[in-house]
């Protein structure tokens, strides 16, 4: 089951038993068990509401056998237990059988305990098993994965809407390079942009800027831009500016060198025809970088990419040997290039 088709179900309040939710947003995990506990009702905590996690995981079955006095049916929430998670070399035996014994009495006892039982489980990551197949054939598993842009600008729109706020989609799609793509961040910045925009009003450009905490991978595209038209003040003016607001210089470093190494890759990959999705590890939601990869590409070349990333490998071993100040050798690269 997809996200959407979760929050449609929750919408028109039909909740199944068993659920197994996983996955990196957050964000969008606990507002569907939000929304589930709000579907249940009432909760008591250990008469019809149960939270099970690592250190009472053997108390899982139990907790489903027993009936919730005085109530229909009884809520267990089973988080970061490790139930499901991947396994890694040497195996927990004493999981395995704990496992395949859950899955038994699941398989066994299905009837009643969609009579009275919700069961939520939630892991960060899962690997493929019995168990999971269960839970797929008699409830609902979902991938709670990072929003793609289309899918950020839906909510975000609604967002403002909801508040009578209004944004344009080029203002959406600056936002959310800006921003990112984590849903909890994106709700943070843009509730600054309706409070400031207010009712009737318009969030534009301006306000982005003025306003929100832009990624550092988001700066350094901006910082790379102005250095590939060759101003040089604007670039050090970003850089400058990201130093001001505390972040390290060694992660600023680091940014600029896995930037440049991108762009270099886009280069090669570009002459061979390869995918660059593929070539620069794009996650799905990250696939509107590609553009922006190939548009900055087109100020350098090969050559000069090769220079600067040895430049900024020769910058790290000179700081960590105590020859050079890290802000100052990255202001020498930069300007070097625009010389």
């Amino acid at each position: 089951m997809t996200i959407e088709e979760l929050e449609k179900e929750l919408k028109a309040e039909k909740l199944q038993s068993l659920y197994l939710f996983y996955g990196e947003e957050l964000f969008l995990l606990e507002s569907a068990v939000k929304k589930i506990k709000a579907l249940f009702g009432e909760t008591i905590k250990g008469i019809n509401y149960v939270i099970i996690d690592e250190t009472n995981l053997n108390s899982l079955i139990s907790e489903m056998e027993t009936p919730a006095f005085g109530y229909a049916k009884k809520l267990i929430i089973c988080k970061n237990s490790g139930l499901l998670k991947k396994e890694g070399k040497r195996k927990n035996a004493e999981l395995a059988k704990f496992k395949e014994r859950l899955n038994t009495y699941i398989l066994e006892n299905i009837k009643t305990i969609k009579e009275s039982v919700i069961l939520v489980i939630i892991e960060e990551d899962v690997q493929k098993q019995d168990l999971i197949t269960t839970i797929e054939k008699n409830g609902a598993s979902v991938k709670f994965e990072f929003q793609k842009p289309i899918q950020l600008e839906k909510r975000i729109k609604a967002i403002c809407n909801g508040y009578k706020v209004n944004i344009d989609g080029a203002t959406l799609n600056y936002f959310i390079e800006s921003c990112g793509t984590n849903m909890q961040e994106l709700i943070n910045e843009i509730r600054k942009l309706i409070e400031y925009a207010g009712e009737n009003g318009t969030i534009d450009k301006t306000a982005v800027d003025k306003l929100c905490i832009k990624k550092l991978e988001s700066i350094i595209f901006e910082l790379t831009d102005n250095l590939g038209k060759k101003q040089i003040e604007k670039s050090l003016q970003v850089m400058r500016n990201l130093i001001y607001a505390k972040e390290p210089v060694q992660k600023i470093l680091i940014t600029l060198y896995n930037h440049f190494k991108k762009l270099y890759f886009t280069i090669l990959a570009q002459k061979d025809n390869k995918d660059l999705v593929q070539v620069l590890n794009l996650k799905p939601n990250q696939t509107f970088l590609v553009n922006k990869y190939k548009m900055q590409a087109k100020y350098f070349k090969e050559r000069e990419l090769r220079t600067i990333l040895q430049e900024l490998i020769d910058l790290d071993y000179n700081y960590k040997a105590g020859n050079i100040d890290l802000e100052i050798g990255l202001e020498s690269i930069l300007c070097a290039y625009c010389s």
